[in-house]
């Protein structure tokens, strides 16, 4: 299997090999965002790729969106193309960023780590939200060959996201692209000692 690396990112986008971009937000996390009344929360958009999210929240009127990519070439262009609007773009692993969020924002990056870092993943969330913060967006609900991206269930999901101290809330129904309805979940995950 290729090391997924910077490297392999850097291709994947120069090469335009990014079957998972739509082109948009997506509808359920565009529905979930149009929901948020508090225009200066932190949000934080890690493997942002070319974050029609981000772009959206910015329409909306957001003051606060960040995206952490560790492709050089995909935040590049988001720099050139949103950086006078106030997007905040940090070319980095997402391991190794530090700050805190009011939410984060999942869209395409859980599937695209090798399954071995989805502890890694859940811990390092734990680390940046603020306290009462959410972790909300979209999961495969289906397997994969080989990957990325690499797929689950939500029961797989539950388990994980239990385990490392959150409670879960899973439609199981989103109103997702054709392509791909039936096999997402929209989630929002909140550390469960902090549910009221």
């Amino acid at each position: 299997m290729e090391i997924l690396d910077k490297q392999y990112w850097d291709n994947r986008y120069l090469n335009q090999q990014t079957g998972w971009d739509i082109g948009y937000v997506s509808t359920p996390l565009k529905q979930y965002f149009d929901t948020l009344t508090d225009k200066h929360i932190s949000i934080l958009i890690p493997g942002g790729g070319n974050s029609y999210e981000a772009q959206y929240l910015l329409e909306l009127g957001f003051t606060s969106v960040k995206v952490v990519d560790i492709s050089e070439v995909v935040c590049q262009t988001l720099t050139t193309k949103y950086a006078a609007q106030g997007l905040n773009v940090v070319c980095q692993d997402f391991f190794q960023h530090e700050g805190q969020y009011d939410l984060i924002v999942e869209q395409t990056f859980f599937c695209a780590l090798e399954p071995q870092l989805r502890s890694a993943y859940c811990q390092k969330m734990r680390t940046l939200l603020k306290t009462k913060g959410v972790l909300a967006g979209l999961l495969f609900n289906r397997t994969f060959e080989g990957g990325p991206p690499f797929g689950g269930t939500k029961e797989e999901y539950q388990k994980l996201f239990t385990e490392a101290g959150f409670e879960v809330i899973f439609d199981l129904h989103p109103s997702s692209i054709p392509a791909r309805r039936g096999t997402e979940v929209f989630f929002r995950a909140t550390y469960a000692s902090l549910i009221e």
